[in-house]
């Protein structure tokens, strides 16, 4: 197949297009800037350009969309004309453009209302529901694009929780910076159990999805590593091998809510010149169970994770 890779310049977007390569389709990818991945055509463009969409997708037999803006903050207008009209942009020219299979990348946030999660499968996206303006605009994507699931146009979501691995300034790099600044609290214990996902396994159920959508179309995936652990030892985990301090504070969890719903106030007004500090998701996100049972997205997706999550910390400081 030409597959048709969206945002692909970033973490998780380069390598689903090197997988996807890898697997022996050609590819094709969409975003601001070059991809820096051999041996794939990069077209430059944005998802608020309809034009831009529709010739990055003109001739392609299979589309995976990645491409979204991703933040704790920002302003709430951004995430609706990017995640959401977007999409919708994107799907339409993709069905007017002959594409039979659409992959859309999305996140288990999109069905998260924070409370625990513990052994659920993939729930409904609910924008009503959704923490933030992120996950609520990327639930809101989520139920656009199956909806146009249709005979000759087969879509599937697949959410990756907490992609993770060398390179990675989402996640890795907010925890080694706030670990390094001695602002890197663990709340309560540090004991609620949560799934992250290695990033070659998310790219590699990327491509089995890609592959599989014919049978599996219609359908939303969660995808993790199927590895919780407490949220305490994976952080003290990645900071020891990314060679910075382990976080020792610890702080209550509702503290720590409080205090992000008051950052987000403060950055609604007057934003700061990065990600907030706290938000009331992401205390909600390091203090509550947040991990999903992989029985359905193996069997369906015909998918196993390759890298254990210890083989990836050794990744990790590897790289260093």
């Amino acid at each position: 197949m030409t597959v048709l890779v969206t945002g692909a310049s970033g973490f998780l977007g380069r390598a689903v297009a090197a997988a996807v390569r890898d697997a022996g389709h050609a590819v094709r990818t969409f975003q601001r800037r070059p991809s820096g991945v051999d041996g794939v055509q990069d077209v430059l463009g944005t998802m608020t350009d309809p034009a831009a969409v529709r010739t990055a997708v003109a001739g392609v037999d299979a589309v995976v969309h990645l491409a979204a803006k991703v933040s704790l903050a920002g302003d709430p207008a951004d995430f609706v004309r990017v995640n959401v009209d977007g999409t919708r942009d994107l799907l339409a020219a993709a069905r007017d453009a002959g594409v039979a299979r659409f992959v859309f990348v999305s996140s288990p946030s999109v069905a998260h209302t924070g409370e625990s999660i513990a052994g659920d499968d993939a729930t409904p996206a609910s924008p009503g529901s959704a923490r933030g303006d992120y996950a609520r605009t990327k639930a809101a994507a989520e139920l656009l694009a199956l909806a146009a699931d249709a005979p000759g146009f087969a879509v599937v979501a697949v959410r990756p929780h907490l992609v993770w691995g060398p390179g990675d300034e989402q996640l890795v790099g907010r925890i080694v910076d706030r670990a390094r600044r001695g602002r890197l609290p663990v709340l309560d214990s540090g004991a609620a159990l949560i799934d992250t996902c290695y990033v070659d396994n998310a790219a590699s159920a990327m491509v089995a999805a890609l592959e599989r959508a014919a049978a599996v179309h219609g359908n939303a995936y969660v995808v993790t590593n199927g590895e919780p652990r407490p949220v305490g030892e994976l952080l003290a985990g990645i900071c020891a091998a990314s060679g910075v301090p382990v976080p020792r504070q610890h702080v209550p969890a509702g503290i720590a809510r409080v205090a992000g719903s008051a950052v987000e106030a403060v950055w609604h007004v007057r934003p700061g010149v990065d990600e907030p500090p706290m938000t009331r998701f992401l205390a909600e996100q390091l203090s509550t169970a947040h991990w999903f049972d992989q029985r359905r997205t193996r069997r369906d997706l015909r998918w196993e994770p390759a890298v254990s999550i210890d083989e990836g910390l050794r990744a990790l400081a590897a790289a260093r």
